[in-house]
């Protein structure tokens, strides 16, 4: 796969990510995330290991009605694939809001690996700026 191609792949799961997040979607969170991905939160450096983990803390943020819970964004600005792994670095900003209001942003990287014809999310790392 090209380097181009690779960036494509990473961008559109990215922004099937972030689909299923605003539509409150596990099932469609489950498949982007890597067996063993790990997460570390951008306020208090909470990790979370593993997709059953993740999926639980996603689950718990659902369950809140939409209009009064955190909607979060991953905007990827760069995506640094790998010349001799499957692997790709993806850097950008985040942001969390409420009701359309900005209430939490920052920047965050993630780590993601090619498995077979799919690039998954192995870890990702959050800083809170604002």
């Amino acid at each position: 796969m090209s380097t181009a191609a690779a960036d494509l792949a990473i961008r559109l799961r990215r922004a099937a990510f972030n689909r299923a997040l605003a539509a409150g979607d596990l099932a469609a969170i489950g498949p982007l995330l890597a067996p063993d991905v790990v997460l570390v939160t951008g306020t208090d450096s909470a990790m979370l290991a593993g997709r059953k983990a993740q999926l639980q803390a996603w689950k718990r943020e659902f369950a809140v009605p939409a209009a009064q819970r955190n909607h979060y964004l991953r905007a990827p600005a760069v995506v640094t694939v790998s010349a001799v792994e499957p692997v790709a670095m993806e850097q950008g900003e985040w942001t969390c809001t409420v009701a359309e209001t900005v209430i939490a942003r920052g920047s965050y990287a993630a780590k993601w690996r090619r498995i077979a014809e799919d690039w998954v999310i192995e870890a990702e790392l959050f800083v809170t700026l604002g």
